[in-house]
């Protein structure tokens, strides 16, 4: 998941190399809600084995609240630091 500077919107998506789609996401070259709301700070993140289990994370993760996702991204990053 990654958010802007202020906290203010939370994105999910899926890759398969994380640091190349953050540095698109930095570099402004990202999905036009990531540019439009300026995300570009890595807050949370998951490994997969299998495409399958990631994409199935994903929806997970996008089907629940604001509230589920801040408490997955505190579990692992509780000042919300940017981890790329």
């Amino acid at each position: 998941m990654m958010t802007n500077q202020n906290n203010t919107v939370i994105y999910t998506g899926v890759t398969n190399d994380i640091e190349r789609r953050v540095a698109e996401h930095k570099g402004k070259k990202g999905s036009l809600f990531t540019k439009r709301f300026n995300v570009n700070k890595l807050v949370f993140y998951e490994r997969f084995g299998r495409i399958s289990d990631a994409i199935a994370a994903e929806k997970r993760i996008k089907a629940g609240s604001r509230a589920k996702k801040i408490k997955l991204i505190e579990a692992m990053n509780p000042d919300w630091n940017d981890l790329c």
